[in-house]
């Protein structure tokens, strides 16, 4: 691949553009409103002059309602050789291009699964997709040059290539990414008329729980608008442990001992799926989940205090795997935890204390 050209400039398309950009590719820069194009050539992600014939490859990058639309019409003018979109949602937009008679050899449905709660070019980065699955849907008609152009883009956005059924990737992503989604906007949604006095009491589990709430309410409109089925499945079942989890709940206020056993049994039962589902989640890099040992550590709220444990944790030749901060409120300090391997974690806290930081049980 020499030449690119993206169509959509926003978060996704930017983040592509510039990781071809920055791998010698030269980018042809293409949205609807001039001045995200502009932008995101200001980034450093290509150009936002347009090319002077067919590129190698053009790239979708257009909300999932828009998708079969911008991809006929770049089909229609020939402005590549191949195409492919990287909406999260691939069979409704399959089957608007096969319901338009078009030739769809030289075409790729694919989804990188990755993303922030921000959009906008502002908020791209040339390595947002490092070590991330992207979904390719090639079908039956699939050339096999257009498949080899989108596992070379996927290798040079340094992401892992997944291949999967067009359906079989929506009812996916309604399960581990939309439905999410919207349990974390439901969640966050009680603290709207919350008093006061409750939301200061927020600490880190409703963070975790309500961080992708923060998304953009339009964009995911349209996201679920194109999987509302496979969605709804999902909540279906959730909707059923929830009632359940409720029962189990109203029994455990009862003053007949057999219903608050049988409400402790409900409510044990959930929470043990929820432990058994939780370890199938990918841990880092994708490889199989790992049990880290925490080192807890209070660190002040001032500027290079993290870049100070961090080197001192190198210094003592441990590996941190991944780091969690717990604000404290009303105080200008916090609480790090730091996750190693737990044969780790002794050194750690021995080096740690040892520099004069001090340590949490």
């Amino acid at each position: 691949m020499r030449t690119a050209l993206v169509i959509g400039t926003g978060l996704v398309g930017t983040s592509a553009a510039l990781a071809l950009a920055g791998r010698g590719i030269r980018v042809h820069l293409v949205d609807r409103d001039p001045a995200s194009a502009q932008t995101a050539a200001a980034l450093g992600a290509g150009t936002d002059e347009a090319p002077e014939g067919p590129v190698d490859l053009a790239i979708i990058a257009v909300p999932p309602a828009h998708t079969a639309s911008v991809l006929a019409g770049a089909m229609r003018d020939g402005v590549a050789r191949a195409y492919l979109d990287v909406a999260s949602v691939k069979g409704g937009p399959r089957r608007e291009l096969e319901a338009l008679g078009l030739d769809l050899t030289p075409y790729i449905g694919t989804h990188p699964m990755a993303g922030k709660e921000r959009s906008g070019p502002l908020a791209a980065t040339g390595d947002l997709f490092e070590g991330r699955p992207w979904v390719l849907t090639p079908t039956g008609a699939t050339d096999t040059e257009v498949l080899n152009l989108a596992l070379e883009l996927v290798a040079l956005c340094r992401a892992v290539p997944v291949v999967m059924d067009a359906d079989a990737h929506d009812r996916a992503v309604a399960l581990v990414s939309h439905t999410p989604q919207l349990i974390s906007s439901m969640v966050a949604a009680r603290l709207e008329e919350a008093d006061e006095t409750a939301v200061r009491l927020c600490g880190q589990g409703i963070r975790d729980v309500t961080r992708i709430a923060a998304s953009d309410p339009r964009m995911w409109v349209e996201i679920l608008s194109a999987n509302p089925g496979p969605v709804a499945d999902v909540l279906a079942g959730v909707a059923t442990d929830l009632e359940e989890t409720v029962r189990a709940l109203r029994a455990l206020q009862s003053a007949d001992e057999d219903e608050r056993r049988s409400g402790t049994r409900g409510v044990e039962d959930v929470l043990r799926r929820g432990n058994a589902g939780r370890v199938r989640v990918p841990g880092k890099h994708g490889s199989a989940p790992a049990s880290y040992e925490i080192v807890a550590v209070l660190i002040s709220d001032r500027p290079g205090e993290l870049a100070r444990i961090f080197a001192d944790a190198g210094l003592a030749g441990v590996n941190i795997e991944d780091v969690r901060i717990e604000h404290a409120a009303g105080q200008q300090a916090g609480l790090v935890q730091l996750m190693v391997e737990p044969s780790a974690a002794p050194v750690l806290g021995t080096a740690l204390e040892e520099r004069g930081w001090s340590l949490r049980a």
